[in-house]
């Protein structure tokens, strides 16, 4: 019955697309000379002013990649590999940029700094994010401590979710089902399941968001094996904004998150009844007012995380986060751009007691764009923290812009300083506590060139080199008894690299985007973090309901550990195709197919853990 149902999917979205008509022009294409970056500065400039490589993930883009995850989007980004997303749908997602490992890469959600205290890195786990409550992503790659603070080391991602924008009621549900198998088991079940539901609504003043979606995959091992390993996510989000007068806006928000997963033993690999289980909740607000100048801003959110392993070694951790954020942006003679704010952060775990830790650290920020092409980003962030005391990151952003005819050439350069906290775990958790630890710094040296001839082409190269110091690892003090305590390492360790990014739009209809990275250490990469990556896709726009594209994806070979004889292992590179296609039947409904891994490549993310194989996957979008 699966079987029959999935092909009459796959015939119902295969007429659609071979039916579309050619036209002239996508109207949805956004003129990228217009292109604005927001993340490095916090102030909507456009991107020829601003002195990062920014790179924006628009609402075309995740609409066109329905279906899949964020962290999937993401892992196609230059200077970034996320681990964990071939994988079986429960397996941790790991965040690596620029050879730094996720502790060091910051999530924002709608302006507010989110993590997990509980857990080792106080990372954000990927795996709760829905693609279809998603607006906008931009990835901030590089030092940014000076702006938001802790973490923000390799790369910040800051996430921007939905809002009511168009006047009246609206209704959006979005519903896929695919399959989920391995490279040996190609059977075609149905075993993945997602689906959302937003309504939207504007009167005059007041906007309303209220959105519910659901996932559950099953049809793999998380270890290699025989067992099936099942993965649930239920998430909602509620957003209330409100215009109180033409200089004063507040928005609420609510959002609430649970995963449900099976997973494997990993000492010794193999199938085992395991089971991990997580809930968030938490609640944002978020208001603007407006003046002459500029404008007083205040983002302040309360996180509730509780997370519970049923295993050989069961455990269970509750946690609380609340973060403000004020600051005033100010604007002199639309040249010079300022931000001086106060950040405030509590984070509170329950281990064996409640433990604690605060950050109050006040910042300032300023941006100069010249009427002769030098553009500069500045500022200092003085850290203030409860435990370790205070430590003062800075930046240096210069950038030249020089206008052709039709677009620029941009010179950018960066030195910038950031910091890691040690989290809760590390400070007083129940493995290897030390309370003495002091934060990690990083220091990083960028130079590069963007040029952008016309809005149809652009391209990018940059070179980047991080210093850390003081890095937080899980050191063996006594070899005997394996006693072990986290503490900062003497040693600085170097990482530099090259990222190259392409983007070219040919004959109106057709788009290739590409990007190459190159990572290197003097002390090795770290597990898993290939050394070259190429991503690269080419969209065609059949007319203006079809759509069609084909993406390519080269990893290198990576270094791992055999868990099973503890023996350091060679993952060999491997490529992947997955090629996509969406097409609106009408106004109000849309289909979607996509094929993931087309020519079933057999590779290892993972030493000893499961890999999916070609995989399909159908969808329909309906509005109303």
């Amino acid at each position: 019955m699966n079987k029959l149902r999935f092909g009459l999917w796959a015939a119902t979205c295969s007429c659609a697309v071979l039916g579309a008509q050619q036209q002239a022009k996508d109207s949805t294409m956004v003129r990228q000379l217009d292109e604005v970056v927001v993340s490095d500065s916090r102030f909507a400039l456009k991107r020829e002013n601003s002195g990062k490589t920014v790179i924006t993930i628009s609402a075309e883009e995740l609409a066109a990649n329905q279906g899949r995850t964020v962290a999937e989007v993401i892992n196609t980004k230059s200077g970034i590999e996320v681990n964990g997303t071939r994988s079986f749908a429960g397996q941790n997602q790991t965040v690596f940029a620029r050879g730094g490992n996720n502790r060091q890469v910051l999530v924002i959600i709608d302006g507010i700094q989110v993590l997990d205290p509980s857990s080792v890195n106080a990372e954000y786990d990927l795996r709760l994010l829905n693609i279809n409550q998603i607006e906008r992503i931009e990835i901030l790659k590089g030092a940014a401590s000076t702006l938001y603070g802790n973490s923000a080391a390799t790369a910040v991602i800051n996430i921007t979710t939905k809002s009511a924008e168009q006047e009246g009621i609206s209704l959006q549900l979005s519903s896929s089902m695919g399959t989920n198998q391995s490279q040996n088991d190609q059977n075609y079940n149905l075993s993945d399941f997602s689906n959302t539901v937003t309504l939207q609504a504007k009167e005059d003043k007041l906007t309303v968001l209220a959105s519910a979606g659901h996932q559950f995959t099953n049809g793999l091992s998380a270890a290699i094996g025989s067992e099936e390993d099942a993965f649930s996510r239920l998430d909602g989000n509620l957003k209330l904004g409100y215009q109180f007068s033409r200089k004063f806006k507040m928005t609420a928000s609510a959002f609430y998150n649970k995963l449900d997963s099976d997973f494997d033993n990993g000492f010794p690999v193999e199938d085992a009844d395991f089971r991990f289980d997580s809930e968030q909740t938490r609640f944002g607000l978020n208001s603007v007012y407006t003046h002459n100048k500029g404008s007083i801003n205040l983002n302040m959110a309360f996180n509730q995380i509780s997370r519970s392993f049923e295993s050989s070694f069961p455990s269970a951790f509750d946690s609380e986060t609340l973060v403000i954020d004020v600051f005033n942006k100010y604007t002199f003679n639309n040249s010079w751009y300022t931000i001086v704010g106060l950040n405030l952060i509590e984070n509170v775990t329950l281990f064996s007691e409640i433990q604690n830790m605060t950050t109050v650290d006040p910042y300032a920020n300023v941006v100069y764009v010249s009427d002769f092409g030098l553009n500069l980003n500045a500022g200092a962030r003085l850290n203030n923290h409860s435990e370790y005391g205070s430590t003062v990151i800075y930046n240096l952003n210069p950038s030249f812009t020089l206008p052709t005819e039709n677009g620029y050439l941009k010179f950018l350069s960066s030195y910038a300083t950031s910091f890691i906290a040690p989290n809760l775990s590390q400070l007083f958790g129940p493995f290897g506590p030390n309370p003495d630890l002091r934060p990690e710094e990083n220091t990083t040296i960028e130079a590069g060139v963007e040029y952008r001839p016309s809005e149809a082409f652009r391209i990018s190269g940059l070179y980047f080199n991080r210093a850390e110091e003081g890095r937080i690892d899980f050191v063996t003090i006594n070899p005997d008894t394996f006693e072990s305590q986290y503490q900062n390492l003497t040693e600085t360790l170097n990482f530099e690299g090259i990222e190259v990014e392409l983007q070219a739009n040919f004959l109106d209809d057709f788009k290739l985007t590409a990007n190459y990275t190159f990572t290197s250490s003097d002390s090795d990469l770290a597990l898993r973090i290939p050394q070259s990556k190429i991503n690269a896709q080419m969209g065609y726009t059949l007319n203006e309901d079809s759509f069609f594209s084909v993406a390519y994806q080269y990893v290198s070979s990576r270094s791992d550990i055999d868990f099973a004889t503890f023996s350091p292992v060679e993952l060999s590179a491997f490529g992947l195709v997955n090629c996509y296609a969406k097409h609106d039947v009408t106004d109000r409904v849309g289909l979607f197919f996509a094929i993931d891994n087309l020519f079933n490549a057999d590779y290892l993310e993972i030493s000893n853990f499961t890999t999916r194989g070609r995989n399909v996957r159908l969808g329909m979008n309906l509005r109303l």
